[in-house]
């Protein structure tokens, strides 16, 4: 009886750290069930094809914006800036491309121009507008030109200021609202960074 004891608390003891080894525990917004991202091919910095399905084995962050942007994009790509410094050699495992909102205007020398100036690693992509209407809708990003009748500009493009994060596996598996802490980011594309060995 008392061997019968000893074994009923060794398994026990197996189920709760089986318990303890729970899914990661992300602070973003976690898509559940994850599933494949919208699949795209839209044109680099470089003037080179980038198809997202082609980038499995990293994790994609998108984030949707313009070189024009005078508040939102600039913080968000500082932020991500940050974030590379902060995973050191997991940044290797990471891509962040910025997804254009302005075609018209940026192009892409001038999406090289921005997005190398807060980490060389980044990647600006363009499409035209009938390519993007279908990424902007899978995403949900909310994109809306708005005239400035007064500014050299001519216009700005409103838009949603979320960042998107895309599994290795090529899931779309969290989104961090505008704002999220640097901290966090980091810590959640550390994890995703490290999955799968």
């Amino acid at each position: 009886m008392k061997k019968f004891s000893f074994i009923l608390l060794g398994m026990l003891l197996l189920l709760l750290a089986a318990c303890g080894q729970s899914a990661p525990q992300f602070r973003g917004t976690v898509l559940e069930p994850a599933e494949p991202a919208f699949d795209f091919t839209l044109i680099d910095e470089q003037g080179q094809p980038f198809t997202l399905s082609e980038q499995k084995g990293q994790v994609v962050v998108l984030f949707f914006g313009f070189t024009m942007c005078p508040d939102i994009c600039p913080a968000a790509l500082a932020d991500l800036s940050a974030v590379s410094r902060e995973l050191g050699a997991d940044a290797e495992a990471i891509q962040v491309a910025l997804v254009s909102l302005d075609p018209e205007r940026d192009t892409s020398e001038r999406l090289q121009q921005y997005v190398t100036a807060f980490d060389p690693r980044f990647k600006g992509l363009r499409g035209d507008e009938a390519t993007l209407a279908p990424i902007l809708k899978s995403y949900g990003v909310f994109s809306e030109q708005r005239a400035l009748p007064d500014s050299a500009m001519g216009y700005t493009i409103d838009h949603s200021g979320f960042i998107y994060a895309i599994d290795k596996a090529g899931n779309w598996r969290i989104l961090f609202a505008h704002g999220t802490p640097v901290e966090d980011i980091t810590a959640d594309l550390r994890l995703l960074a490290r999955e799968g060995g």
